[in-house]
C-alpha cells in the first residue's frame, strides 16, 4: 500500500465520487503540494493535469487541474476541477479554470495516448535555459541522462489558442521531456510519478547548466557516454519503479508539514 492510499480517518473520499477519482485527485493534489514545497510555482500560474481514470471517463478524455485563483498550496483533493478537452467544467466546480492551461495540457492528452499526466513550469533555471539558443547542452549528469530524450517547440506567444496544439504535437513526437522555447519546461508520463521524475531531472539539469554557465565554459560529456547515460538511466522506467519510490517519500514530506491536500 502506497502513502496515498493511506488517508488519516479524518478525511474520507466523497461519496459522489468513484474512489479510483478519489485516489487520482488525492495523488494529484499531494503534487500541487510537493511543488510548492520546492518552490516550483509560479504565483497563481502553470498547472499539473492527470487524466481521470478510465473505470470513471470510459474512452472519454477528461483531466483534473487546479482551480484558477488559488495558490498550489491551497489545492486540495476536492476543490480540483474536473474538465473535457474544450476546458468545459465537469463536476459543477464554482472555480474558473486558466485558458492558457488547459489548451496546451488538452492537446497532449488528446493527441498522446500515453499522457496520463502532463507538467509546466516556469521555474528560473528552466526559463532561463529555454531562452539559450541552444537550449539544454550535453555537459552535466543530469542533462546526459535526457540524452535524446528531449523535445522543443518554438514560442508562438500566451498559449490561449488551439491551432498551436498540433505543431506541439509534432515537435513532442514520443519525447516525454520538453523545453518551449522562450518559456519553460513541460514533461508528460504514463503516471503522475514517471512524469515527476522527468521533470525534475530536466529541471535539474538546468540547474547545473546555469550555475556552470555562470562560472565560464563548459566541459561537454563525449556522446557515447550520454548515449550509455541516457539507456541506464532506469528511474523513468516502469520496471524499475518509475519514480514511485521518489514521490512516496516527498509525499511523507509533506504529509509532516501539512496534510490538508487530502480534504
Amino acid at each position: 500500500m502506497t502513502t496515498l492510499e493511506t488517508r488519516p480517518a479524518s478525511v474520507a473520499p466523497s461519496a459522489a465520487l468513484h474512489p479510483d477519482e478519489w485516489q487520482a485527485r488525492v495523488q494529484l493534489a499531494a503534487c500541487y503540494r510537493i511543488f510548492d514545497m520546492l518552490g516550483w510555482t509560479e504565483m497563481i500560474y502553470n498547472h499539473i493535469t492527470l487524466r481521470v481514470p478510465a473505470s470513471v471517463a470510459g474512452n472519454e478524455r477528461h483531466f483534473l487541474i487546479n482551480p484558477f485563483g488559488l495558490h498550489y498550496s491551497e489545492v486540495t483533493a476536492r476543490n480540483l476541477v474536473k474538465i473535457d478537452a474544450h476546458g468545459r467544467v465537469l463536476d459543477g466546480s464554482p472555480h474558473p479554470v486558466n485558458p492558457a492551461g488547459f489548451v496546451v495540457h488538452a492537446a497532449i492528452h488528446e493527441g498522446i495516448p500515453e499522457a496520463h499526466c502532463v507538467m509546466h513550469t516556469h521555474t528560473t533555471a528552466g526559463v532561463a535555459v529555454a531562452c539559450l539558443e541552444d537550449g539544454l547542452q550535453q555537459t552535466n549528469f543530469y542533462s546526459v541522462q535526457l540524452h535524446e530524450r528531449i523535445a522543443y517547440h518554438d514560442f508562438e506567444g500566451i498559449t490561449i489558442h488551439a491551432e498551436e496544439g498540433p505543431r506541439l504535437l509534432e515537435h513532442i513526437g514520443n519525447r516525454q521531456a520538453v523545453i518551449l522555447r522562450n518559456h519553460g519546461l513541460l514533461a508528460w508520463g504514463h503516471t503522475l510519478p514517471q512524469t515527476f521524475a522527468i521533470l525534475w531531472t530536466l529541471n535539474r539539469a538546468c540547474e547545473i547548466q546555469m550555475a556552470t554557465f555562470a562560472m565560464g565554459r563548459a566541459r561537454p560529456v563525449p556522446e557515447d557516454v550520454a548515449a550509455r547515460c541516457s539507456r541506464d538511466a532506469l528511474q523513468f522506467d516502469p520496471r524499475h519503479g518509475a519514480g514511485q519510490d521518489v514521490f512516496d517519500a516527498l509525499v511523507r514530506r509533506v504529509d509532516r508539514i501539512d496534510a490538508s491536500y487530502r480534504q
